[in-house]
């Protein structure tokens, strides 16, 4: 179980900076496709590092800023609660089941366990991300998935042939 009183966990606080001081502003300044949204975002600095916080406007429906835990999604939602184009806050996400994540804006469409190029592009465009950036992406997942995983074992052997 979670535990906020343990030593090792960081302070659940988080503080609103500049945009330009997130680390990921540049990541976002050659992908999102309303630059005007650049200038509405907020940088969210959980324990050290500031991330960038992009308001929903324009063609971005939603938003999410992904949380190590519980309490630091908190914290974040709480600071981001009345800026401009943060609306809907709430904690979870379907595309962090393993972990946190606050979002706001309207709900993301559901696709199926593994989506596809044409289901990528739709979540890419309701993020509100670029043509080219969306078109980039989907090229590099589809020649990430022509890749076949070289095999671990330092034997080798066909299916037909199984080790004894």
């Amino acid at each position: 179980m979670h535990d906020l009183g343990t030593k090792d966990h960081p302070p659940a606080n988080a503080v609103v900076m500049a945009p330009r001081e997130a680390y990921d502003f540049d990541y976002y300044a050659q992908r999102i496709a309303d630059p005007e949204l650049l200038v509405k975002s907020v940088a969210v600095r959980m324990v050290r590092m500031p991330l960038l916080a992009v308001p929903v406007g324009g063609t971005r429906r939603g938003g999410y800023f992904p949380v190590p835990c519980f309490c630091l999604g908190l914290a974040v939602r709480d600071v981001l609660q009345g800026q401009p184009g943060f609306w809907d806050l709430r904690l979870g996400s379907a595309l962090y089941p393993e972990g946190e994540a606050v979002e706001w804006g309207e709900r993301p469409p559901e696709f199926p366990p593994c989506p596809d190029a044409d289901a990528d592009s739709a979540l890419g465009r309701f993020y509100g991300y670029s043509d080219a950036a969306i078109q980039q992406y989907t090229a590099a997942r589809r020649a990430r998935a022509l890749i076949t995983p070289a095999s671990c074992s330092v034997f080798s052997f066909s299916p037909e042939q199984p080790p004894v």
